[in-house]
């Protein structure tokens, strides 16, 4: 990612976190009555959580410790639960207002009664500014205590939630000699920071209980730091062994971010096969099938991209005057989900990642309606195509999830 890039994201984050983090600060000091050495606390804590989440990836980056690593999971787990609290908080501002306007439309509509002539004693006053803060209190407690324990959870527990997913899926014109054939899946890895040994050998462990016969690993393998290209390569060179068919990957946004020269070098020289708008045949032209990788649709911005007609035509003929390999279905590896749109009718299968299925859902999930096709976590079909989107097995942003656990995607062939 270019360094103007780099900035005008870092500046968008500064705006938006700041204007949540404003919301927040207003509402805790107003409904619990902060004292100004309290408020100053608070607003430095939240300052520092802000610029902490901003800077913390560069800082990362190029002074990577336990120290560092530690204090961005703080700052990024602090802002999470900003976050969510704020989100809530905004529900609860616009209920008031509707409120607020509903109240005023009842007023104008009632018609007041004549005036009595006859003396009415006053009543007591109703003590409403105590109750207005007490319901102030209540919300604002309500959504800091949510805000707070949802947080923690996706950091301590949710991101370490880890479930192998069994899909199995027909494909038509597989040949039976193939029908129960096994995929393993793995996408979104971001080794870094909050992905080293001791996850990867979980994920290890998961994949050799699949018992797969090819495994694929469908993109964003490093996260953002191209130093630890040789850890990625140890990693591949140990999943080889575990499958007859050995590894295919293909490329995600956060490998390009990296650097995608480093990133092949440690895949093929760990025994991996890179397919970067390839494709090649596993099994034969009796008994097989076609698997495709293109590029991940942010190569675009730099003049590449995905290219599936390339793809294709790299496939070669087999045997002679047996039907080409191109004629064979076609399994897609392609990191991005939203390549689904060009690629629905050209192939049975379609395998990607990089949804990390919603990370943090709280009751619903909003990625369902900003991303596009709606395609987050799971299986889809589009004109006679299906579609697996893998939740990931690592995180960006706050290392945490909520209601979308990591994943290992167990995918099994069927003619």
């Amino acid at each position: 990612m270019s360094g103007s890039r780099i900035f005008v994201f870092a500046l968008f984050m500064v705006v938006v976190l700041g204007a949540i983090n404003v919301q927040v600060f207003r509402w805790a000091r107003n409904a619990f009555l902060l004292e100004k050495r309290a408020a100053r606390l608070l607003k430095a804590v939240l300052i520092i959580s802000v610029l902490g989440v901003v800077l913390g990836r560069v800082a990362v980056r190029f002074w990577p410790s336990a120290v560092t690593g530690g204090f961005v999971a703080v700052v990024s787990t602090i802002e999470l639960a900003v976050i969510i609290s704020g989100i809530l908080l905004l529900l609860a501002d616009a209920a008031r207002l509707l409120w607020r306007l509903v109240g005023r439309f009842r007023h104008r509509s009632e018609t007041l009664p004549p005036p009595s002539p006859v003396a009415v004693p006053a009543l007591p006053a109703t003590p409403e500014v105590p109750r207005r803060l007490f319901l102030t209190r209540a919300t604002a407690g309500s959504a800091f205590l949510i805000g707070s324990s949802s947080s923690l959870y996706g950091a301590l527990k949710g991101r370490s939630d880890y479930s192998v997913e069994d899909v199995p899926l027909v494909i038509p014109g597989l040949s039976r000699g193939l029908s129960g054939f096994t995929i393993a899946q793995l996408s979104d890895v971001h080794i870094g920071v909050y992905v080293g040994e001791a996850e990867l050998a979980i994920a290890e462990e998961l994949l050799r209980r699949t018992k797969p016969d090819l495994i694929v690993l469908t993109g964003d393998l490093l996260d953002n730091d191209p130093s630890l290209a040789p850890k990625l390569g140890r990693f591949v060179r140990r999943l080889a062994p575990l499958a007859r068919h050995g590894v295919v990957a293909v490329s995600g946004n956060h490998d390009f971010f990296a650097g995608m020269d480093e990133v092949a070098s440690a895949l093929r020289g760990g025994g991996a096969k890179l397919l970067r708008n390839e494709g090649l045949v596993i099994g034969d032209a009796q008994a097989g099938f076609s698997l495709l990788g293109v590029d991940d649709v942010w190569a675009r911005r730099e003049g590449g991209g995905p290219d599936l007609q390339r793809a294709v035509a790299s496939l070669p003929r087999m045997g002679g005057l047996v039907a080409p390999a191109r004629d064979l279905p076609r399994v897609l590896l392609c990191h991005n989900p939203s390549f689904f749109e060009e690629a629905a009718g050209h192939v049975a299968l379609q395998m990607s990642g990089h949804t990390h299925g919603g990370q943090v859902n709280l009751g619903i999930r909003p990625a369902d309606y900003l991303l596009p096709g709606g395609w987050v976590a799971g299986r889809y079909d589009m004109a006679g195509s299906m579609l697996y989107v893998n939740r990931g097995f690592g995180t960006v942003g706050p290392p945490a999830r909520l209601g979308a656990p990591p994943e290992v995607t167990r995918i099994v062939l069927t003619a």
